[in-house]
């Protein structure tokens, strides 16, 4: 029985994409260890996973992450210097024969190295495309960015990984990527990527959804799990929805009181948590961060997006789905009642937007999804 350890940081987006691919491994008979905080214990353990957990040093809230890359970067440094002994302790004595990364879980691919055995990158967003250091230079180029830089390759010499530091955190081996190959930008992307599209599989562990008995279109509003601390923008949809003829579901998370938003209008339901994957089955329009786990399941279902994007990760992603004609980009400071109404009418009637969606859909599906994933990480094993 082969050892296949996973290594992932704190988010639903990074995390969710990969449990269907850990259930795919453990049902074809290999042992699956996945390192991740405590808090995603139960979702890893019901995908048939061993969870080894640890403290992170990560942000909890979302105002304690800083918006720039390098201050981010520095974060995700900070983090890889403190787990490395750890991770390094609790698996001194059941060593993987293959590792599956997060593009953020850098301790993993120093300890692949150390271990001597294969490292695959599970991406679960854009990954670096031919002419993509010549779009970065400026950015790289920065006094912040060149001692960052710095400091991970003064860390990597220290634990003995003889690599160039921008090639450690953006170039791979070997990668699976969860997104759908012509979401991604550029034209050519090297063949040690292998685009699987959206990884789906049991979320029963995160609840279930009946959808009105009525028939009425179904909207689905959130700005997931995290940025979600935005009652305005929560106060607009409200006022955007509240008298049309449609059952509303809004994910208000964790921050805002719903007495701060006032009436709550009878076909409106207000979630601080929602089983999303479900409802988007349902669903007629989508309101969206566009964090790119939400992008890719409101795809695989062909379901249009207004992208409310906040971050400029989220910004990228919204602005590709209006590229490609699959939805709008509806910048947060214009998103009124009048704005979010037009646009959620105007897409769940253009007949063009609905045949790029099945047109995207009937792609995102056949890309193999979790059985392509597992394929690769088997293929590592040799």
């Amino acid at each position: 029985m082969s050892h296949i350890a996973f290594f992932n940081i704190p988010g639903h987006g990074h995390v969710n994409p990969t449990l269907p691919v850990v259930a795919e491994l453990v049902a074809r008979g290999h042992r699956v260890t996945y390192a991740v905080p405590a808090a995603f214990r139960a979702a890893v353990e019901h995908a048939g996973a061993t969870p080894v957990a640890y403290p992170t040093t990560l942000p909890a809230e979302d105002g304690q992450w800083p918006t720039g890359m390098a201050p981010a970067m520095k974060l995700f440094l900070d983090e890889a210097v403190a787990l490395l002994p750890v991770l390094a302790a609790a698996y001194a004595d059941d060593r993987p024969d293959v590792v599956v990364y997060d593009i953020g879980a850098w301790p993993a691919r120093v300890l692949a190295a150390r271990w001597g055995v294969p490292a695959i990158q599970f991406s679960p967003t854009f990954v670096a495309y031919e002419g993509w250091e010549e779009d970065m230079g400026e950015v790289n180029e920065t006094p912040e960015m060149k001692a960052v830089h710095a400091e991970i390759g003064a860390w990597l010499r220290a634990e003995g990984v003889d690599m160039d530091p921008q090639a450690f955190v953006g170039d791979p081996d070997r990668a699976v990527v969860s997104i759908a190959r012509s979401f991604q930008y550029g034209e050519r992307v090297a063949d040690k990527y292998t685009f699987v599209g959206p990884c789906i599989g049991d979320r029963s562990f995160q609840g279930g959804w009946d959808a009105p008995a009525d028939g009425r279109p179904v909207l689905l509003i959130s700005l997931g799990s995290a940025y979600t601390d935005d009652p305005a923008f929560y106060r607009a949809c409200l006022a955007a929805f509240g008298d049309l003829d449609w059952h509303v579901v809004i994910n208000i998370g964790k921050h805002v009181d719903p007495a701060d938003l006032g009436g709550i209008p009878a076909n409106v339901e207000l979630h601080r948590w929602l089983p999303q994957l479900d409802i988007l089955s349902h669903a007629k329009v989508f309101i969206t961060h566009c964090g790119m786990g939400g992008t890719m399941e409101a795809l695989y279902h062909g379901v249009p997006m207004v992208g409310v994007p906040t971050i400029d990760e989220q910004v990228m992603n919204a602005v590709r789905v209006a590229e490609l004609g699959l939805g709008r980009h509806l910048p947060r400071e214009e998103a009124t009642p009048e704005a979010l109404r037009a646009a959620v009418l105007e897409l769940a009637g253009d007949e063009q937007v609905a045949a790029r969606l099945a047109a995207f859909r009937a792609e995102v599906r056949a890309a193999g999804g979790t059985a392509a994933a597992a394929d690769v990480i088997e293929g590592a094993l040799g």
